[in-house]
């Protein structure tokens, strides 16, 4: 995950306001937030439509710069919307993906999810079920689920993404939270928050 920007470094809007002028300045954005972003689609798509979503984000940001909000100093949020909205757009292989993990309990993409063996047998125990779940959450509710628990995005900065009020997040979130856990049971195993478990 990104963490806080090099102090020394320019804000990030001022890098979009100057890559106006001096296009590769833009540059420094994919720098500071490629990885984080195809870390992010990955989880929700799997790795090769990654390397698309993340290619197609910064080009979008690229060609729609002149539009962003320079009063907003992260470019964060506004990055994560629009690989969101490219996402949205692949909605059907995300769930079959979901879907599929659901049956197989097997998840290529997080298989890695934690060193310790013990971390790795609840972690297993929990994805098929956690999946299934994730399906069946609707649009909206899994966006905001996943932003917050896969690309570590503040309230704040999901409602920015998402062009909704902070209020709209918090009640996607609590419903989405709400319905994994109904989904996965009382098992001890899936008592967990769902944001520790994702």
């Amino acid at each position: 995950m990104t963490g806080p920007p090099d102090p020394s470094s320019p804000e990030d809007a001022q890098v979009v306001a100057q890559s106006l002028e001096e296009p590769e300045l833009f540059a420094r954005l994919y720098d500071r937030y490629a990885p984080d972003i195809h870390r992010y689609a990955a989880r929700r798509l799997g790795v090769s439509a990654a390397d698309d979503i993340t290619a197609e984000t910064f080009l979008v940001a690229f060609r729609i710069r002149s539009r962003y909000d320079t009063t907003r100093p992260s470019a964060r949020p506004w990055l994560y919307g629009i690989a969101g909205n490219l996402i949205g757009k692949q909605r059907r292989a995300e769930v079959r993906a979901l879907r599929a993990l659901a049956r197989t309990g097997h998840d290529p993409v997080a298989e890695t999810w934690s060193e310790r063996a013990d971390e790795r047998v609840t972690a297993q125990a929990a994805q098929a079920p956690l999946a299934g779940a994730l399906a069946a959450l609707s649009v909206g509710d899994r966006h905001v689920l996943l932003l917050v628990a896969w690309a570590d995005l503040t309230y704040t900065e999901v409602g920015e993404a998402l062009g909704i009020p902070v209020g709209t997040v918090r009640s996607r979130l609590n419903r989405a939270r709400r319905k994994v856990r109904s989904a996965l049971g009382a098992d001890p195993a899936f008592t967990l928050d769902a944001t520790e478990v994702v």
